[in-house]
């Protein structure tokens, strides 16, 4: 890799955060970055728990209605196998 560790890329994201509110006026708080992280973090969580969600649900519907519709064939024989073998063959004959 480019032997940057998490550690180090927190420090300078904290220091460019820090810069920023001082560019605009705004005191920064030791712990604004943290806080931020944290937030990210946990909007992050709750987008992959409701994909999930999503995904499953999909899927069960999907499975659901599969299975209806594999449930309302028609249980006689149908047209394809309803003829007789031999005028099947004998076509223009």
């Amino acid at each position: 890799m480019n032997g940057t560790s998490p550690e180090r890329t927190e420090k300078e994201l904290q220091k460019a955060l820090a810069a920023m509110a001082d560019g605009v006026g705004v005191p920064a708080t030791p712990d604004a970055y943290r806080t931020a992280r944290g937030e990210w973090l946990r909007r992050e969580r709750r987008r992959r728990l409701i994909l999930a969600v999503l995904i499953a649900v999909v899927f069960t519907l999907a499975t659901l209605i599969g299975l209806w519709v594999l449930n309302q064939a028609p249980t006689g024989p149908g047209v394809i196998f309803s003829g007789a073998a031999g005028a099947v063959a004998g076509g223009s004959g």
